[in-house]
């Protein structure tokens, strides 16, 4: 196992998972993190039973902080030109939710030449599948000869 895959999987396996106060009291409350802000609030006080608070000692190892789950580091990118100079080993390209589907098949096309994995690949005629609508009950008029 490589030094970037152990650190990888110790990330993963020291992850604290940091809840919102209250979550479990207030259904409309999200499990996002929020920071306590009260005065007599037990868990900004940092009582033992109450809950962690995010400190710098639960932060992941610095040669793998901010590298995608796979591995490699995460580049967005909206056109051909950002392609040029990217290693294929290290790198993985995301392509930008704002690039239309003719240049994303472009920027896919040639991130593959080059050996580049892209990370929210579509297939090339992929478009949003439609809605059903629902059958009519009406029942069909036959005629009776």
């Amino acid at each position: 196992m490589t030094t970037s895959t152990r650190l990888l999987t110790l990330r993963v396996r020291h992850h604290s998972r940091f809840v919102r106060r209250g979550v479990h009291d207030k259904k409309k409350l999200s499990a996002s993190w929020r920071m306590p802000k009260g005065g007599h609030n037990k868990m900004r006080r940092q009582l033992k039973a109450k809950g962690a608070l995010p400190t710098p000692g639960y932060g992941s190892p610095a040669a793998v902080r901010g590298l995608h789950p796979s591995g490699y580091r995460d580049i967005l990118v909206f056109n051909m030109a950002s392609l040029s100079g990217l290693n294929p080993e290290s790198d993985a390209i995301r392509i930008g939710g704002t690039v239309g589907m003719k240049a994303r098949a472009k920027i896919q096309a040639a991130a593959l030449e080059q050996g580049l994995k892209v990370l929210n690949p579509r297939e090339s005629g992929e478009v949003a599948e439609p809605v059903p609508v629902p059958e009519e009950t009406a029942e069909e008029v036959t005629e009776d000869e």
